[in-house]
C-alpha cells in the first residue's frame, strides 16, 4: 500500500513538473506582425476629470489609433428604464468611422472599468430574472442600432464573465449563452464574438467554449488585495503563448489580449490615488517593458489598457512622456513587424 502511495505521489509530482516546464520554459516564436489598439471608456475618462470627447479624439487624431475596444455602459445607455440614450455612443462610432478605425464593441452588464457591472439605479433592486430580461432588451437595442456600421468589427459580450471580480450581483453561464445567441441572431453580418477571461487566473477554456475569439488580459505589477501588497506576476512570455497554443489546437480559436496593462493598478481607484502611488505600478519604464514583454509572447493582437490615463498625465499632470511613447507605437500604422 505504501509503495502504491509512493508511486502515486511521484506521478503527481512528475505531472506538476511537466506542466511547470511546459508553461514556464521556452521562447515563443515572435509574431511577424502585431496589431496594437487601446481600450476606451467614456465613464472612466469623465472620472479622471477629462473631457471625454477631447480624450477620445486625441486617441484617434494624435495617437492615430486604428483599433479600439469601445466599452459601453448600461447605466449610460439606459439611465431611465426603457428610455435609451445613444447620442454619446453614436458620436464615438461616427468619429471612429471618420478615422477608418475598427471597433471591438463591448456590450452587456459587466463591460469593464469599476464597478465592472454598470447597472442603472432603477435596475439594481430587480431580481435576477428581471435584470436578465432588461439586459437582453438593452443588448438587442444596441446590436440593432449598430449592426450595419462598418466600423464595428466584432462584439465582446460581457467582460471576464467567469472571473469573480467587481461589484456584480451574479454569474450565470446559461445567461451568457442566451446573450451570445441573441447577438448572433440579430447580426446579419455574423461578426465574431469575443469572450474574455483572466490572463493570469484562468486557462481560458470556458471563454473558448463560448466565444469565437478568446480575449484575455496581461498584467505585470498590481495591488493584490488579499495580501495587502503589490505583487509582480512571475509568468514569462511563454506562459501566455503555451496557453494560446492549447486553445488553438483544442478549440481552433484565436487568442487576443484585450487588456495589456498600460496604467496603474493600486489599492485605490485610479482617480482617487496620488500620482506617487500610481507610479509604483506604471511609469514610462514599465510601459516600455510591458510592450516589449507583449512582443515576446508570440501573440499578434493587443489592446492597451490605459489610454485615458496617458491623456490625463499629459493634460492634468504635465507629464506627456507615456503619451509620446504611445504615439511612437501607434504611428507605425498600428503594425509592429519583427526583425528578421
Amino acid at each position: 500500500m505504501r509503495r502504491i502511495l509512493k508511486y502515486f505521489l511521484f506521478g503527481i509530482l512528475a505531472f506538476l513538473l511537466l506542466i511547470f516546464c511546459y508553461l514556464f520554459i521556452g521562447t515563443p516564436p515572435q509574431a511577424k506582425e502585431i496589431s496594437w489598439g487601446v481600450n476606451f471608456s467614456q465613464k472612466h475618462a469623465q472620472n479622471l476629470g477629462l473631457d471625454w470627447k477631447e480624450t477620445y479624439s486625441a486617441l484617434l487624431d494624435d495617437l492615430k489609433v486604428k483599433n479600439i475596444k469601445l466599452i459601453t455602459h448600461w447605466d449610460l445607455i439606459e439611465l431611465n428604464e426603457g428610455k435609451y440614450y445613444f447620442e454619446d455612443l453614436d458620436w464615438q462610432i461616427k468619429k471612429a468611422e471618420e478615422k477608418d478605425a475598427r471597433l471591438l464593441l463591448v456590450i452587456g452588464m459587466k463591460t469593464g472599468r469599476w464597478p465592472e457591472c454598470h447597472i442603472p439605479e432603477w435596475a439594481k433592486n430587480l431580481n435576477k430574472e428581471e435584470q436578465q430580461k432588461e439586459i437582453l432588451e438593452m443588448i438587442e437595442e444596441v446590436v440593432l442600432r449598430y449592426r450595419d456600421r462598418a466600423s464595428v468589427g466584432a462584439w465582446q459580450v460581457e467582460n471576464e464573465p467567469f472571473f469573480p471580480f467587481g461589484e456584480c450581483p451574479w454569474v450565470d453561464k446559461n445567461f451568457l449563452k442566451k446573450e451570445i445567441d441573441l447577438v448572433k441572431s440579430l447580426d446579419s453580418q455574423s461578426r465574431p464574438i469575443v469572450i474574455s477571461d483572466s490572463g493570469e487566473g484562468s486557462l481560458w477554456v470556458n471563454a473558448a467554449k463560448f466565444g469565437d475569439i478568446v480575449g484575455t488580459t496581461l498584467y505585470k505589477k498590481v495591488w493584490f488585495r488579499q495580501l495587502g501588497n503589490y505583487i509582480y506576476y512571475p509568468f514569462p512570455p511563454t506562459f501566455y503563448w503555451r496557453k494560446a497554443q492549447l486553445i488553438e489546437k483544442i478549440f481552433n480559436k484565436k487568442v487576443v489580449v484585450i487588456e495589456l496593462q498600460a496604467e496603474p493598478w493600486g489599492p485605490k481607484l485610479l482617480y482617487e490615488s496620488p500620482l506617487e502611488e500610481q507610479e509604483k505600478t506604471m511609469n514610462l519604464e514599465r510601459f516600455k517593458a510591458n510592450i516589449e514583454f507583449a512582443k515576446k509572447t508570440g501573440l499578434d493582437e493587443f489592446y492597451l489598457w490605459g489610454g485615458e490615463w496617458w491623456y490625463w498625465l499629459k493634460e492634468k499632470q504635465n507629464k506627456p512622456e507615456i503619451w509620446q511613447e504611445a504615439k511612437k507605437l501607434f504611428n507605425r500604422t498600428d503594425i509592429y513587424v519583427s526583425e528578421g
